[in-house]
């Protein structure tokens, strides 16, 4: 299995490129912050998730490890295939995502592409243990405890007569490692309750 590849970019293309490796041209599928990047005849570097099928070798590259964890992470969900993890990836941080299945938030995430209601609720069900271990530079102590702090901050807007759904749209931004207090003031906020 490939892990890691470093090269020279000879080729960008709708959803990834070919790099040169010592004259050998590898056909990577990337991430769009990936993508956006990358410029022709530069050098790059990428981590590497090497999926074999029947029919295909297909390699998709990272700018990071904890990208390419990320990735994996949603491919071990079934349903989750290489293309909606790609999208996925592409469209939400590790971090936003984590908070998202801590807070079994399943509206944010079936609007990321290629997840319908199904494939979120199965997101949710079957990540929501293990998301504790992505490497997102903060411990899973430190997910618990943001979880904490979220979990206080809902139900003080649902005792002021917010919706889950309106809660989990405020909370959608917030930042980490904030406390309970912060998130209530940025939730309100967002809700247009005060400037």
């Amino acid at each position: 299995m490939i892990g890691y590849l470093s090269g020279t970019i000879k080729f960008l293309f709708g959803d990834g490129c070919i790099l040169d490796v010592h004259g050998v041209g590898y056909k990577i599928f990337l991430d769009a912050s990936t993508k956006q990047n990358l410029t022709v005849g530069e050098a790059a570097e990428f981590f590497i998730h090497t999926a074999v099928r029947e029919d295909a070798i297909t390699l998709f590259g990272f700018a990071d490890a904890s990208t390419l964890e990320f990735f994996e992470l949603l491919l071990t969900v079934s349903g989750v295939g290489a293309k909606t993890a790609q999208g996925v990836v592409s469209k939400i941080s590790a971090a936003e995502f984590a908070r998202a299945v801590t807070m079994q938030d399943a509206k944010a995430l079936t609007r990321l592409p290629g997840l319908g209601k199904k494939s979120a609720e199965r997101i949710l069900l079957e990540l929501k243990d293990k998301v504790r271990d992505l490497d997102l530079g903060i411990s899973g102590q430190g997910i618990a405890n943001a979880s904490n702090e979220f979990d206080e901050a809902a139900t003080a807007l649902d005792a002021l007569g917010y919706t889950q759904a309106e809660i989990s749209e405020a909370f959608a931004q917030a930042p980490p490692n904030s406390t309970t207090e912060q998130l209530i003031k940025f939730a309100l906020r967002r809700l247009n309750q005060f400037a």
